[in-house]
């Protein structure tokens, strides 16, 4: 009986991928259905998501900081260029318990730029080269592999790109659960979630939180994968 050959690296990357691909989708189900089930509990004083940023920024003296609705759903973000919290629809309006979790975790980014938090100063510092990175590398790569074998340089270039990009992915982490322990914290001092609430908070945002490792593991992947292209050529 022949032994059963092994796997080469190329389909152990593809393997990678597909089983990134996956988690990723049930990661994204998982943080919709605890959104859309925490929906569904109010808060105890009915603050809405505008209510609760509006408070934690008076709670900590800062002023110049607007908040605002937008379209979608999950799309709520802070902008540190123009100091604005952006709520979605369900978010802002909505006097749930996950509203109020999504709203304190934005209005804890507002928080860190206001405090000098130096993850999202390194974070912001890189947002100009990500931009640049993000628009080139695509072609870049795509004409790297091609031409490896004439230009490897070109390929080289790429993956210094793509590892910008991955680097920023992994700066993003901290800086996102540190946003979610500020808002926890101010959710339980503040009384806006009691014993059995304050889980369903953690729980949304652990969930969000999820979707930031799946993005920087899989983007580390995909790196070692243009890495390994390279270094294959050179043998």
């Amino acid at each position: 009986m022949e032994p059963t050959p092994a796997l080469g690296p190329n389909a152990w990357i593809w393997i990678i991928f597909i089983g990134f691909t996956l988690i990723s989708w049930l990661v994204s189900h998982q943080l919709k259905s605890r959104f859309q089930k925490y929906s569904k509990i109010p808060t105890a004083n009915g603050m809405t998501g505008r209510d609760v940023a509006e408070k934690i920024l008076r709670d900590n003296g800062i002023t110049g900081v607007k908040i605002g609705s937008v379209s979608g759903m999950l799309t709520d973000h802070y902008n540190p260029i123009n100091k604005t919290i952006n709520l979605s629809h369900d978010v802002y309006y909505g006097n749930s318990i996950a509203a109020a979790a999504v709203a304190a975790h934005e209005t804890g980014h507002a928080l860190q730029h206001a405090t000098g938090y130096s993850m999202l100063r390194l974070r912001s510092a890189l947002v100009p080269a990500v931009e640049f990175a993000s628009h080139w590398v695509q072609w870049i790569l795509l004409a790297g592999i091609i031409l490896v074998n004439s230009f490897p340089g070109l390929l080289l270039t790429g993956i210094a790109l793509f590892a910008i990009m991955t680097l920023f992915s992994f700066i993003t982490l901290p800086v996102e659960i540190n946003a979610s322990h500020r808002a926890l914290a101010w959710l339980r001092n503040s009384g806006i979630t009691d014993y059995e609430t304050q889980g369903y908070a953690f729980d949304a945002l652990k969930w969000a939180a999820y979707t930031y490792v799946v993005a920087a593991l899989s983007s580390l992947a995909t790196l070692l994968y243009y890495i390994m292209i390279f270094l294959n050529r050179r043998e």
